[in-house]
């Protein structure tokens, strides 16, 4: 039975670990009982997958049949805040330029020559790191506008969630070692890429603490779907809306490299370990495209298919 998990914190309380079984909330910890006392929030489930997964999916079958039994945990949608899925995440891996739509309109916007089948030419895939958990904002939260851009851009991203260490892993393997996936909106200072005061030639003329971390920098939620309930992770539409007006509406059909060719990368120089999240690059209708960028009071909102929605807004 499908079930999806989030944290969330009832009004002035803790942080809790929920689940989202039939369009009903429940708090997670009120279902299970006394049972596996040691899952206190996500980021323990991720720590024990391969066995908290089929577990919740038999509890999630349960309370299907019988949702009376889970009438005390019953969560009301109006009475909580969501936090990010994880509350202590690992490493933030985000993919740059790997939508080939996204590609394509970036050359047109900036004039460039960019190479839209990179894979092709043998190029691995190329990735940047993106502060993990101080960087995390939660669904409907309230962003602070970073004071330090005028050209703050909007990038919807599908969110992959490691659930075992990967070390070396195959193409072929390397999505047995996804826990699951989110939404997610990689927000970025577009002015703050480059220092215009530093010679061209250097190598120091480019800040990327500047373009991608600041506090909140990256909404990711409302909801951890595990892998075998979200579909082919290669064939789900993706859309983000500004202010109610589509902006980006693609499909992860669009990758230059799959999520399976990324994880086996990275895991060929490093161990991705569970917790750590791959951002996986962002379609086409990015403000850069236009030079329409992002202003306090607007509202942003990431969804992907059979993932959810995840609202933003800047204040």
């Amino acid at each position: 039975m499908k079930y999806q998990v989030f944290t969330y914190r009832e009004r002035q309380g803790v942080a809790r670990p929920g689940v989202l079984i039939q369009a009903r909330l429940y708090d997670l910890r009120g279902v299970m009982g006394e049972a596996h006392p040691e899952w206190r929030c996500v980021d323990d489930l991720l720590a024990d997958w391969s066995d908290a997964h089929p577990f919740l999916r038999e509890l999630a079958g349960d309370v299907s049949e019988k949702p009376e039994l889970a009438n005390d945990a019953l969560l009301v949608m109006d009475d909580i805040e969501f936090l990010p899925p994880l509350t202590r995440c690992g490493v933030i891996y985000a993919a740059g330029a790997n939508y080939r739509d996204h590609v394509e309109a970036m050359g047109k916007a900036m004039n460039m020559k960019l190479n839209l089948d990179p894979k092709a030419d043998g190029l691995p895939p190329w990735h940047f790191i993106k502060a993990g958990q101080a960087a995390l904002s939660g669904h409907k939260e309230h962003v602070a506008f970073p004071a330090h851009s005028k050209m703050l851009d909007w990038e919807a991203e599908l969110a992959v969630v490691i659930g075992r260490k990967a070390s070396n892993v195959s193409v072929e393997s390397a999505l047995d070692y996804v826990a699951g996936y989110s939404c997610a909106n990689d927000m970025s200072a577009r002015d703050n890429l480059k220092r215009d005061q530093v010679d061209v030639s250097s190598p120091f003329r480019f800040d990327w603490i500047g373009h991608k971390c600041f506090k909140g920098a990256c909404p990711l939620g409302p909801y951890l779907t595990p892998a075998e309930f979200a579909g082919d992770p290669e064939n789900l539409g993706i859309k983000l809306w500004l202010n109610d007006e589509l902006r980006q509406n693609s499909s992860t059909s669009n990758h230059l490299y799959t999520v399976a060719d990324q994880i086996a990368y990275l895991s060929a120089r490093l161990d991705l370990l569970p917790g750590d999240i791959l951002l996986t690059g962002t379609p086409a209708g990015v403000g850069m495209e236009s030079g329409v960028f992002l202003k306090r009071g607007d509202v942003m909102r990431v969804w992907i298919e059979s993932l959810g929605e995840l609202e933003t807004r800047l204040v």
